[in-house]
């Protein structure tokens, strides 16, 4: 009789480690939809004439509907699991993010371009990558997620200056290609044969599932504040990504050092996730976030006044350190004080209003620019109102920190849901 060894989550060989790794990898590579926009936004202004409004409401209608499909994949992902979904997503967002070379002055073509990449690349989001992964995890779990996070950190670390080298040697067109047939040739075999969930979790279970339901969560208030502070804060770093390259070049820095200074927010992002992690799997999550925001609403306040490369940088940096992290925190928090029932589903609302964040900031700042020639106004204001909005955190209630570890095997019975009592 061969006997095979068990495996649990402190052991560097246990397979939910190569899922969260391989769900990195595939949220390093769907990042290119953020992290190369900012690079891509003069060139295709000078290219076609258009305003900055103009290619900001591209990246805003993106945002937009991704916002809207974002609760109705998590309600598939809930129910059909997450390989069935994020597969065809990521080769779909290759094909059309690869089509982009094909732009003409058409605006409707370029809208049209990142609606549907919104839609789909809602599938590649960590919706899906944080269910996966948190079926695997639970005395680890905040590292876990912290890992599948910080691939887009490292994306945002790598991707603008690659970018850039691209559009310097090829130009944007031939550019777009290449990165859509990254996505295509290592997205798509990467998330076919190694993100799924544990064994025992899928479809047919559902319904036994420890957790709450969806009526039941969206009857409280502390799934409202978390989402209330998600949105928050993805309106600065939404805007910042979005607006950071043109903003130091406007004052002076040169393309390629503001390129670093994005590059900068992505390393600064990657070390807040993975200490995000660690900090979530020993302390209070919500008074996690409270710091992470407050981080993050200095690194805004101090962007408004940034002139030079050092000072552009390290704004961008707090603001990565702290954005970073907090991306962490909501998938966490939502997956201790819900349970994984329905964990998907209510990710993907908290998703989608951090979406819709996403295409009111760079709006936003897009049209202070156009009417003021200035970003100065606009980014103290965003910056009072993220620290006021992270103090909501600190009225969270507590949550049960479960410690045992958990192995490979059937689907446990249920157990009494740990909802957070308003």
């Amino acid at each position: 009789m061969v006997v095979h060894e068990v495996l649990h989550e402190s052991d560097a060989r246990y397979e939910g480690w190569r899922v969260a790794f391989a769900s990195a990898v595939s949220w390093f590579l769907a990042s290119s939809l953020i992290y190369t926009f900012a690079v891509f936004f003069k060139p295709l202004a000078a290219e076609f004439s258009w305003s900055r409004e103009v290619v900001a409401s591209a990246y805003g209608l993106m945002a937009i509907t991704s916002a809207i499909s974002a609760p109705l994949f998590g309600f598939a992902l809930d129910r059909s699991g997450v390989r069935r979904v994020i597969v065809p997503c990521m080769a779909i967002v290759g094909v059309a993010f690869g089509s982009l070379a094909l732009l003409t002055a058409r605006q409707w073509q370029f809208y049209a371009t990142f609606a549907l990449l919104g839609i789909v690349g809602t599938g590649l989001s960590p919706v899906g990558y944080s269910r996966a992964v948190s079926t695997w995890f639970d005395r680890r779990r905040g590292m876990a997620l912290g890992l599948v996070i910080s691939g887009a950190a490292v994306a945002g670390i790598v991707q603008p200056p690659a970018a850039q080298g691209l559009i310097d040697a090829v130009g944007w067109r031939t550019a777009y290609v290449i990165v859509g047939l990254t996505l295509l040739m290592i997205g798509v075999p990467v998330v076919s044969s190694l993100i799924r969930e544990r064994p025992g979790d899928h479809a047919p279970v559902h319904a036994r599932r420890p957790g709450a339901d969806v009526a039941k969560a969206l009857r409280g208030r502390t799934f409202w504040t978390i989402v209330v502070v998600f949105f928050a804060g993805s309106v600065a770093l939404n805007g910042a990504i979005v607006h950071l390259a043109a903003l130091l070049t406007d004052r002076g820095v040169a393309a390629t050092s503001a390129a670093l200074a994005i590059s900068t927010m992505g390393a600064a992002s990657f070390a807040g996730r993975l200490t995000t992690g660690w900090f979530l799997d020993r302390f209070s999550g919500a008074r996690v976030s409270f710091v992470l925001l407050s981080i993050a609403a200095l690194g805004t306040y101090l962007l408004a006044s940034a002139d030079s490369f050092p000072s552009g940088a390290f704004a961008a940096a707090l603001i990565g350190l702290g954005m970073g992290g907090e991306l962490d925190v909501t998938p966490y928090l939502l997956s201790r004080y819900y349970g994984l029932r329905s964990f998907s589903t209510l990710y993907g609302l908290a998703y989608g209003s951090s979406s819709l964040a996403g295409a009111i900031g760079p709006i936003l700042l897009a049209r202070t620019f156009d009417a003021t020639g200035s970003y100065d106004t606009l980014l103290p204001k965003i910056a009072v109102f993220m620290f006021a909005v992270a103090t909501l955190m600190l009225t969270l209630p507590p949550y049960d920190l479960r410690t045992e570890a958990q192995s490979v095997g059937p689907l446990p019975e249920p157990t009494t849901p740990s909802v957070p009592r308003e």
